[in-house]
């Protein structure tokens, strides 16, 4: 009967622990009720007013179950919420030996008061600032190509392919745009593309030359992390990022599991944009963290014990920024009327009224002062290429000069200009830049010119034999494309032995050699040269070049690249004379040896050149007589100025043969000829 007994007890025991345990974990678990009635009063305000606007709009209130100030204290630990450290002292913690001291470069820890400001959801229930309660998943009926391009407008990433650098520092060029890669990211992810874009908008800036994504941090090269993902904060320079580049590298020591559900490494754009969208969706999204308030406070976490510590960023301001980004996103692509749903959190014993600003010590907004004029000043409105200057800008009455400035360029391509009013020559020409108030259509502009200065000067020969009485024209290509003084003075070193006229026209006079000197009109210290060799005059009856050769003064083309052997090119010389072929080191070629753009023909007399033919084979780019994937290569980086081509061979990329020079186009005729789609015309 004992026995029964305390079998009996122990099954009591048990099922009340078991009770108590539930109990406990209910009331810690945050529940979701959907409907503004289900919000406590003083939020259905702000959502009432929201739905008239918006009516398709859903509001969702998620009860944590968390108590206000145990929120606030968790929240207000040294180096967990950050501002910049111009901000007022109103926005930042004063405590002694605390006060200014730098966590990341450039920020410092956040005061209790804007820790509470930006946590309390009712300081944010406007039409802008309420999409970082939005919820952040795939949606196929709203997302597309049009919405992330409009998100990215502003920004390098708009409407541009994809090119990166690898850990070699080689350039690779995808097909693909960065829209593209965000939409493909988003469907594997089931995380928003418009939030993918919003988001790397927010943490790399509009610039592809933000160190997080350039590629080319040293000790980092050919990594990427678009969204900062492990980019910690600290007081190294540049330590936050190098933080994200590690993570990017080797996921900071995951396992080989994690790196592969990661695709960590993210050593190409795509990986790092993919990887990253499934590690926000897997870390963040699916875990109960799937708004940027969420991602930002740590609140509704649904592993264990884990509140407060898995934040995505430190900037306490972050959701308030991200937010308006978002919107202007769906605004521009007339998402707004749409269905959408927001999760919004509630605290237990909140304040009845919303903490104050920081800097306003009040709840409510101040009167809003219109903007009525705006100026634009600069020092000089002609731009180096390149040249950054920053706009002087006027706001008038100066009690609105809080408000956003919105600066447009008419033309990016041109000139390019940042959300600070800064400016970039970026192509020579001319554009005008536009600022305008945010909150009406108040605005201001200016003429700005960019001019680009001539960097090289490319002949299209280096050396040529020419014969007595005879002329040649060298044509010189002025680099870059968009310079603005393109003009070339042509001098010889010795007009007794051939001279040279103002369009690149050599006249040969006697034997001998000498230098053809061509310089920039704009500045004569950039300059070319090319030899010229004078020898003994030719009868044209001395050599005869067969079909299909082509003979256009001293080049030979129309060579079938298929037989473009020394043996097969040499049957279609008619002449008495030596027959020589070099490649174009200067190596001599036997019979069997491929003849590719660059390699010379040489006729001479007793050892002695007469004339010399270069060989243009259309399509091969670096001379070795094939066309195939190195010289996509070779034309690619020489089209991005990584490593330029000279004369020849730029005559040879130019499938074309339409002047000045090589274009993408030649780049996908020389790709459907080695893909046997369309055969390059030799």
């Amino acid at each position: 009967m004992k026995k029964v007994f305390k079998y009996f007890l122990v099954l009591i025991i048990t099922i009340f622990t078991i009770v108590i345990i539930c109990y406990y974990s209910s009331v810690n678990a945050s529940s979701k009720l959907e409907g503004i009635d289900k919000f406590p009063i003083n939020y259905q305000g702000y959502l009432r007013e929201l739905s008239k606007k918006h009516p398709n709009w859903k509001f969702t209130a998620l009860y944590t179950n968390l108590d206000w100030n145990y929120v606030i204290n968790n929240e207000n630990i040294f180096g967990k919420n950050l501002v910049p450290k111009n901000y007022s002292d109103n926005w930042k913690n004063t405590k002694p030996g605390e006060y200014n001291v730098e966590v990341d470069r450039g920020w410092v820890d956040a005061s209790r008061k804007a820790v509470e400001y930006c946590m309390d959801p009712r300081s944010f229930l406007d039409e802008v600032r309420v999409f970082q309660f939005e919820t952040l998943s795939y949606d196929e009926r709203t997302n597309n190509l049009e919405g992330i391009e409009k998100i990215l407008y502003g920004t390098e990433f708009y409407n541009r392919q994809v090119s990166y650098l690898d850990s070699n520092g080689n350039n690779i060029n995808m097909n693909d745009k960065y829209s593209n890669l965000i939409l493909k990211a988003g469907r594997t992810s089931r995380v928003s593309p418009y939030h993918l874009a919003s988001r790397i908008k927010q943490e790399v800036g509009p610039f592809l030359t933000h160190s997080s994504i350039s590629g080319n941090v040293e000790g980092y090269k050919g990594l990427y992390n678009f969204y900062n993902i492990g980019a910690t904060s600290s007081s190294e320079p540049m330590g936050a990022i190098k933080n994200g580049l590690t993570f990017a590298r080797d996921g900071k020591g995951a396992s080989a599991e994690t790196k592969n559900k990661y695709l960590i490494p993210w050593n190409t754009k795509e990986r790092a944009i993919t990887g990253g969208a499934i590690f926000i969706g897997s870390s963040y999204i699916n875990v109960g963290q799937n708004t940027i308030y969420l991602q930002k406070f740590d609140v509704n976490d649904q592993r264990s014990d884990s509140l407060f510590w898995h934040q995505y960023m430190t900037n306490v301001l972050a959701p308030y920024s991200e937010s308006q980004s978002i919107y202007k996103g769906y605004q521009k692509i007339g998402l707004l009327d749409s269905a959408m749903s927001f999760i919004i959190p509630v605290y237990d014993n909140m304040p009845e009224i919303p903490p104050p600003h920081p800097d306003t010590n009040i709840s409510v907004l101040p009167p809003v002062v219109e903007v009525e004029k705006i100026e634009l000043a600069i020092d000089n409105k002609v731009l180096q290429k390149g040249e950054n200057k920053k706009l002087e800008v006027k706001i008038f009455p100066e009690e609105a000069s809080s408000h956003k400035i919105i600066y447009t360029s008419s033309n990016p391509n041109i000139v390019s200009v940042d959300d600070k009013g800064i400016i970039t020559g970026i192509h020579s020409g001319t554009a005008t830049i536009t600022a305008k108030s945010e909150k009406n259509s108040v605005q201001a502009q200016i003429d700005i010119e960019v001019y680009s200065k001539v960097t090289e000067i490319i002949l299209d020969q280096t050396e040529i034999f020419v014969q007595i009485d005879d002329t040649f024209k060298i044509n010189g290509i002025v680099e870059p494309d968009d310079a603005n003084e393109k003009g070339i003075l042509y001098t010889s070193v010795d007009n007794n032995i051939a001279s040279i006229d103002e369009n690149g026209m050599i006249m040969a006079k006697q034997i001998g050699e000498t230098n053809i000197i061509a310089r920039s009109k704009e500045n004569p210290d950039i300059k070319s040269e090319c030899k010229v060799i004078v020898v003994r005059k030719m009868d044209d009856s001395e050599i005869h070049f067969e079909a299909p050769l082509k003979v256009d003064s001293l080049e030979v083309s129309g060579i079938n690249y298929k037989e473009n052997t020394v043996s097969n090119i040499r049957k279609l010389i008619i002449t008495d004379l030596e027959i020589e072929f070099v490649n174009n080191k200067g190596e001599l070629l036997q019979d069997t040896n491929l003849v590719g753009t660059g390699s010379k023909i040489r006729i001479k007399e007793d050892g002695k050149i007469l004339r010399e033919y270069k060989v243009i084979l259309y399509g091969d780019d670096n001379g070795d007589g094939k066309i195939n994937g190195i010289d996509l290569l070779v034309l690619q980086r020489h089209i991005l100025e990584i490593e330029r081509m000279s004369d020849i061979y730029i005559k040879a990329a130019n499938v074309r043969k339409t002047p000045p020079k090589p274009t993408s186009i030649d780049l996908l005729l020389i790709q459907r000829h080695i893909l046997e789609i369309q055969f390059i015309e030799q």
